[in-house]
């Protein structure tokens, strides 16, 4: 039931200085859930996307590494990233759909975090805390009642 197309050699721009040749990518046919009516039981219209991650020329190591761990649950141990897409009803939309989530991801991956560095609040801060302490202590401290005896 499912049928396999190699795409045409064009470039899937991911970030200004990455690209990913299309002829890395092997997209799927599968039969569909969801919106679509009889339609879905006849016609093969999830995209099924294969990325092999651990063999791609385009991604540095860091990038290969950082993606796998991202993708989770959706890569094999082979170091296979598999997207299903099933949202729309044709197989061109669902295509489009799972090459952008594959985007997002790379994209992801290629995004250093950045590390905090950890401070100590300075002298003056913590007298700044302390005085604004005690001052809302004092206010409140004003608002109660209190009767003489």
């Amino acid at each position: 039931m499912a049928e396999t197309c190699y795409a045409q050699c064009m470039a899937i721009q991911i970030l200004p200085t990455l690209s990913l040749a299309e002829t890395e990518l092997e997209v799927s046919y599968i039969l569909a859930s969801g919106p679509g009516g009889q339609n879905v039981n006849k016609v093969a219209t999830a995209a099924q996307l294969r990325f092999n991650a651990a063999a791609s020329p385009a991604l540095s190591e860091r990038i290969k590494q950082r993606l796998l761990e991202i993708a989770g649950s959706r890569a094999t141990r082979d170091g296979v990233i598999v997207i299903t897409a099933r949202r729309f009803r044709t197989q061109l939309r669902n295509r489009e759909d799972a090459i952008e989530r594959l985007a997002d991801l790379i994209r992801e991956a290629a995004h250093r975090p950045a590390y905090r560095v950890a401070t100590r609040p300075s002298r003056a801060a913590k007298r700044r805390r302390l005085d604004g302490k005690a001052h809302r202590a004092t206010l409140k401290r004003q608002r109660t009642v209190r009767f003489d005896d």
